[in-house]
């Protein structure tokens, strides 16, 4: 505890040496730069602005709510990361989650590590760092990988290197980009897996892979289901309507209006499997511990 006030105190210390003019930073060969580059420091919130390269587009509001809880509870566990642009002026590259919490709560200050990047190496390391995430939607994680080979000029085999992942893994993700922008919303708002995905992009007409998509919500088709669909279509050429009847599983009325009760109460899409409409398995998913500890939350009344 003793040392974790320390390294707060000495915080609150370099961000002073941040205001002077004097001592103003702005490459790693400047005086004093060895005191704040790499160093958790004491930002004013004010003075740090948003990531233009942030790849989350998505924020959900009531997450925001409950980090900003376990904030005023343990305060910022993990300091943000931003990069100096000017005089005590500063721009996120990883942390606008925790950023946005701690402005909520209406806290005057963050623990922030200081990096010194131009605006490429800002976009690098903001697509880099949050890629690594284990909260990011499919389509987030493939318009990342897309920035990293336009605006960084990678090809997938180094984007490969760069970023640890295998290069069929990248393509894979790539290719989710050729569905209709539908589709895509449907992936990011949970109603349809990578899988699912996957499947449908392989139907090159996007009405088509619209077709198949709503069928895959309203019927609750599996992975399994829907590459047999795509198959058959290609197979036989026939209409999307035709070749999702063999693979239909008609739930019953309570269970199709379960679904639809239980998303619409945990904001996630819930997936239930009934064997022969008596019984059967309901699963919920999260992606990540916070989602988990709310839908918990919302489970229990704890």
């Amino acid at each position: 505890m003793a040392k974790a006030t320390k390294k707060q105190a000495l915080g609150r210390g370099l961000s002073a040496l941040l205001k002077d003019p004097e001592n103003d930073i702005n490459t790693a060969s400047d005086k004093n730069a060895d005191k704040v580059v790499g160093n958790i420091i004491e930002l004013d919130l004010d003075h740090i602005e948003v990531n233009p390269f942030q790849p989350r587009s998505n924020f959900n509001d009531e997450h925001i709510k409950e980090l900003a809880t376990s904030i005023r509870e343990l305060g910022v566990i993990q300091p943000i990361t931003v990069r100096k642009l000017g005089f005590n002026e500063f721009q996120l590259v990883s942390g606008e989650r925790r950023y946005r919490a701690s402005k909520l709560l209406g806290l005057d200050t963050i623990p922030a590590y200081i990096r010194i990047a131009n605006d490429q190496e800002s976009l690098e390391m903001a697509l880099v760092e949050n890629i690594q995430r284990q909260d990011l939607d499919p389509i987030e994680i493939a318009l990342s990988y897309q920035r990293l080979i336009d605006e960084i000029n990678l090809t997938q085999e180094k984007l490969s290197e760069r970023v640890g992942k295998k290069r069929s893994t990248i393509a894979n993700y790539l290719r989710l980009l050729k569905l209709d922008p539908i589709i895509q919303t449907g992936m990011r708002d949970g109603f349809l897996s990578m899988g699912h995905g996957r499947a449908l992009v392989n139907i090159d007409k996007k009405q088509d892979q619209i077709s198949l998509y709503e069928k895959i919500i309203f019927d609750n088709l599996s992975v399994r289901d829907t590459e047999s669909a795509v198959k058959a279509y290609h197979a036989d050429d026939l209409p999307t309507e035709e070749i999702t009847k063999p693979v239909q599983k008609e739930a019953s009325v309570f269970v199709r209006k379960g679904i639809k009760e239980l998303t619409d109460a945990l904001s996630v899409k819930v997936d239930i499997k009934s064997a022969d409409n008596t019984r059967g398995k309901i699963t919920i998913p999260f992606k990540s511990q916070e989602e988990f500890d709310r839908i918990k939350k919302l489970i229990t009344g704890a």
